[in-house]
């Protein structure tokens, strides 16, 4: 029985002396720094600089630049309007109250109880009526009564930032001020309000600035989001793209102060950089396939019919890992440029032949192909729906052939058997929302209509055409009825590339802190894809060597890949036309993957069918570029 005893409190001791050294030294600062927040003896300085942003090869993206900053430490017993009528005599340029602001400062400095009426006010002390219901009634009432002068506006935006947030934040006056405004600040010796030396974003090089994304404030919609992941009301945040995907690695950490009994501050830890992101991008193979995309749009006007040609876009990527090592979309307005990446994102396109790897699939995967056998290559006559051909007669075809030659007739007679029937000739095509769907699910598990897993927000999924016929079920299998993005077409070649492994698309490479690897972005497989690979990959391969993509990537590089030209409705008169191409290579053992696309580069007319061959000398220069560097 001893024994038990002395047992138990050998453990008690034990356990004791265990949970004394895990609070006082393990989590001391924690449990400390709860302490000072509890009693309201803590505050923040402002944000730390962010980590900045590299391409692959450690070359600065995105970067943090010294700026003077006027910031006010809210303190106790401290007349924040005297305040803000200082500030106006040394700030320039200052804002003018928004309407909101005004009615908010005339309720706190005026009583306007007189605003209600005798029923609302016997209401409210019912407790029928609500504080915020009672100060939006006033609200409503007060748009007579604002006749603020310019100056007393100017004075209440200053008082609206300086009491803005909670009571303890750091308040960001002005940004971006004059050493001399910075100066006088100190000069006046306010008490609360310092000029202190902080940092904005600069990008370094005029291209993918909107995929880096953006920073500020917190806005109205994400507030409760980010207070409960712990931040500050006052804090900078990345508010779109890559800057707001990798927030938690880019934010660093702010200076913590005491606030004393005679509210100065006494600095108990400095300010820590945020973490820097390495992405997959090389940014000097980006600005030479800017350069070339450029050089084309300028030389366009000298070929015909591109009178509505304006944009191309590029991809380069790893079809292994999924890694993006180049994207871009350059868009031309008169005689100037701009960068429209993130288009290849959000925006999507007819894209014609190109996906049809994913069409022969849909006859793989059901039996609907008989391997190697051959056809002659015709057209197809459905009731009520004019013929539908190939750009022209191609001969005897097998499903190699039909690749490399982009026979429709082929795509046509593998959906007419998907619906189980035989074709003649004006026949009745029964077709269900089924034979669509069996398409579609083929074409997402390639990517096409479906997300690319890649590590940006507000990805489109193209567009879904909703009507079920005859005719559309076949436009489907050649590419022209859904549309696509330029970054689901990338997902698409990658995963014929590497034999049906999907990865997801992505544009970080790893995180470091100062030479220190934190975080390795490992490629994410989304899903597999059974088909018959080697002969799509033969067929791909016919298509760049003797079919309709010979030129457009040097038979050197051992290219495999598909052409694609689609007909779209630009306006109710004119029918304009897409380009589009996508491939890998070496085809054996890929390594890199390309998309050009090319929208609008030609339109119908009644003189001849000409496309001006603007997309496949892109897509020859830049396939140099990129199987050469």
């Amino acid at each position: 029985m001893k024994k038990i005893y002395y047992i138990l409190i050998f453990l008690l001791i034990a356990i004791t002396i265990f949970r004394y050294s895990y609070l006082s030294f393990y989590k001391h600062d924690y449990y400390y720094e709860k302490y000072l927040n509890a009693t309201n003896k803590i505050v923040y300085g402002l944000n730390a600089p962010r980590g900045r942003i590299l391409d692959r090869n450690g070359k600065v993206l995105v970067d943090n630049k010294g700026i003077n900053t006027i910031v006010y430490h809210n303190l106790d017993n401290i007349d924040t309007l005297n305040v803000a009528k200082t500030l106006l005599t040394i700030l320039d340029d200052v804002k003018e109250a928004s309407i909101d602001e005004q009615k908010d400062y005339y309720l706190k400095t005026n009583n306007t109880d007189n605003l209600l009426t005798k029923e609302e006010q016997e209401l409210y002390s019912r407790r029928k009526l609500t504080t915020s219901e009672v100060e939006e009634l006033k609200k409503s009432r007060l748009d007579d009564l604002l006749n603020y002068t310019k100056e007393e506006k100017q004075t209440i935006y200053l008082y609206y930032l300086l009491n803005n947030g909670y009571y303890y934040d750091s308040k960001i006056i002005a940004s971006d001020v004059s050493a001399k405004v910075c100066a006088l600040v100190n000069e006046k010796n306010i008490d609360g309000l310092t000029c202190e030396y902080t940092t904005k974003r600069i990008y370094l090089y005029d291209t993918l600035n909107d995929i880096y994304g953006k920073v500020g404030p917190i806005d109205k919609e994400n507030r409760d989001y980010y207070l409960k992941l712990g931040y500050s009301l006052n804090d900078t945040v990345g508010l779109s793209y890559l800057e707001k995907e990798y927030d938690e690695y880019l934010k660093g950490e702010k200076a913590k102060y005491l606030v004393n009994d005679d509210n100065t501050l006494t600095l108990i830890s400095s300010s820590k950089q945020g973490n820097d992101i390495y992405l997959s991008i090389d940014i000097d193979l980006q600005l030479k396939i800017n350069k070339i995309i450029k050089t084309y749009l300028a030389k366009s006007s000298n070929y015909k019919y591109t009178k509505y040609f304006n944009t191309s876009y590029v991809i380069v990527s790893n079809p292994n890992t999924g890694e993006i090592i180049a994207s871009t979309g350059i868009n031309k307005i008169k005689d100037d440029y701009y960068d429209v990446t993130t288009n290849l994102l959000t925006s999507s396109f007819a894209v014609g032949s190109v996906v049809k790897g994913a069409s022969h699939t849909v006859g793989y995967q059901n039996n609907l192909i008989d391997i190697g056998q051959k056809i002659t290559d015709s057209c197809v006559k459905l009731y009520q729906v004019p013929t539908k051909c190939s750009y022209r007669r191609l001969g005897r075809i097998d499903d190699i052939t039909a690749l490399k030659t982009s026979s429709n007739y082929y795509q046509f007679m593998t959906a007419i058997k998907l619906t189980g029937q035989k074709y003649h000739y004006n026949m009745k095509l029964k077709v269900t929302e089924k034979e669509f769907n069996t398409y579609r699910n083929v074409f997402s598990s390639f990517g096409l209509g479906a997300s690319t897993g890649i590590d940006l927000e507000n990805e489109s999924t193209g567009i879904k055409g909703s009507t079920i016929a005859p005719d559309l079920l076949l436009n489907l299998s050649i590419g022209q009825y859904d549309t696509y993005t330029p970054l689901e077409l990338s997902n698409y070649i990658n995963t014929i590339a590497t034999d049906g492994k999907r990865y997801a698309l992505h544009y970080l490479k790893e995180v470091k802190n100062k030479d220190k690897v934190i975080y390795t972005y490992e490629p994410k497989l989304l899903n597999e894809v059974s088909s018959n690979f080697p002969r799509i990959k033969e067929g791909f391969k016919e298509v760049v060597y003797n079919g309709t993509g010979r030129g457009y990537t040097d038979k050197i590089y051992k290219p495999a890949g598909k052409t694609g030209t689609a007909e779209v409705v630009y306006n109710k008169d004119i029918t304009t036309i897409n380009q589009t191409y996508a491939m890998f290579a070496p085809y054996d053992n890929p390594k890199y993957s390309i998309v050009v696309m090319s929208p609008n580069i030609s339109y119908n007319n009644d003189k001849e069918r000409y496309i001006a061959p603007i997309n496949r000398y892109i897509s020859q220069e830049v396939s140099k570029l990129v199987f050469e560097k």
